[in-house]
């Protein structure tokens, strides 16, 4: 059952804010081991990993999918699942194209050119979860956008991977697919092995572990974020008590951990929601929402919307839905993953199809950065052209900061070049 708090119960509002907060502390020392063994180790390693968190022999299964699996698996299927992910796949793509950082120029004084210039990342791995649920739609959030971005390798990595990941992944024409999950995955792409290549950046949602490794590993290789359980806020005071509670529901379903959360000036609306709520898990028989609910769940009364504004920035949710009564409250919401407006935005849209990306901060992460995009997978490089009248129109500005610095010879490196009379040093013959 939703608990209802109300926002001026400091106490209920502070362990509210505190439970989201990731403790990776445990899973940190289980990581570390693990990357510390693939290391050292490598194939051996990821074989025992596998076997003994997994329960696959990659002795067996080969560490990748064949290309007779992904043959069988398109053949077995249903021309509406292909149908689904195709269309899925074009919103995506579509997105994505916008998302990409420009080329541009610009000269600041005249002689001074500066440019900045767009390079993709060589080779990333997408790591898509394997647990409850297959996922084809992480495949696709995950893939596409570094597709439109122009990297050339794109590797896929899942334990057990299901069939319709697979497809998805085949779909796309991905340049692997490997059947490892967990921090061992993790530390085998970003250190390399005997058969797993060493990636530039490791993107994707995963367990505790998944996520305390990317932190460990980030110092050396490129992460997207560290990610924890899915998290919903919806705001408004007058809304339809069944799509609310089915939202909420929705979110619950993911992981017992998952947050929930309707901000309301409105009692009646949040003891409506409750019900509803409740009934709806009954409806469909799902305990791990039910358990998400009861645990991490809450419908939080505010005096009013404006305050409702308020808490959502504290919060800086994953996702938010702004009913139609709160969609005005956009221009004061400051932190947020994906940000959904009225009652016919649910946030599954987003998850599959609207063209939105799914794989979002969480944990207050979105107060310094919003989800994976296109722009994750580019590096913008500065380069700068300067002729010898640019560089005379910056030479005052640049040795009086030098000299104010202490770094002498940053501003010789400078002066040097109006000193024509000093006589050029040249590698005598042998």
């Amino acid at each position: 059952m939703l608990k209802i708090i109300r926002s001026d119960d400091r106490r209920a509002v502070g362990s509210l804010l505190s439970s989201r907060m990731a403790n990776l502390s445990d899973a940190e020392t289980v990581a570390r081991r693990i990357i510390d063994n693939v290391r050292r180790h490598g194939d051996q390693a990821l074989i025992r990993y596998s076997r003994q968190f997994d329960g696959i022999d990659l002795r067996k299964t080969g560490m990748t999918v064949t290309h007779e699996e992904l043959d069988r698996v398109a053949s077995q299927a249903p021309p509406s699942l292909a149908a689904a992910l195709s269309a899925a796949a074009k919103n995506i793509r579509a997105v994505a194209r916008r998302q990409l950082p420009r080329a541009w120029q610009v000269q600041p004084l005249p002689g001074v050119h500066v440019s900045q210039v767009l390079r993709p990342l060589e080779r990333v791995a997408c790591y898509v979860p394997g647990g409850r649920f297959p996922l084809p739609s992480t495949v696709l959030m995950s893939v596409i956008p570094a597709q439109v971005a122009g990297v050339r390798e794109i590797l896929v990595t899942s334990p057990k991977p299901a069939p319709v990941v697979m497809l998805a992944a085949s779909m796309l024409g991905v340049t692997g697919i490997y059947r490892l999950g967990g921090a061992q995955a993790v530390a085998a792409f970003a250190y390399g092995t005997e058969t797993v290549p060493r990636v530039e950046k490791i993107v994707g949602p995963g367990n505790r572990y998944v996520a305390a490794a990317k932190k460990l590993v980030a110092g050396e290789c490129g992460i997207d974020f560290v990610a924890g359980p899915s998290e919903l806020v919806v705001v408004g005071a007058d809304g339809n008590p069944w799509w609310i509670a089915a939202d909420l529901v929705a979110q619950a379903e993911h992981d017992p951990d998952a947050v929930a959360i309707l901000i309301t000036p409105s009692l009646q609306l949040a003891r409506r929601v409750q019900a509803r709520a409740a009934q709806l898990v009954a409806q469909l028989g799902l305990p791990v929402a039910r358990k998400s609910l009861a645990d991490q769940g809450c419908i939080v009364l505010t005096r009013t919307l404006a305050e409702a504004a308020e808490f959502v920035n504290r919060l800086a949710p994953e996702h938010l839905t702004l009913l139609e009564d709160a969609e005005d409250l956009l221009h004061q919401i400051q932190s947020a993953g994906s940000i959904f407006l009225g009652g016919y935005s649910p946030v599954a849209a987003g998850d599959y199809a609207s063209g939105t990306n799914h794989i979002l901060p969480t944990a207050g992460a979105a107060r310094v950065r919003g989800g994976l995009s296109a722009a994750d997978f580019i590096k913008c490089i500065s380069v700068q052209k300067i002729t010898r009248d640019g560089l005379s129109r910056l030479r005052p500005s640049i040795v009086t900061l030098a000299g104010a610095e202490g770094l002498t010879a940053h501003a010789e490196s400078v002066q040097t070049r109006f000193q024509d009379s000093r006589p050029s040093l040249r590698m005598g013959k042998a």
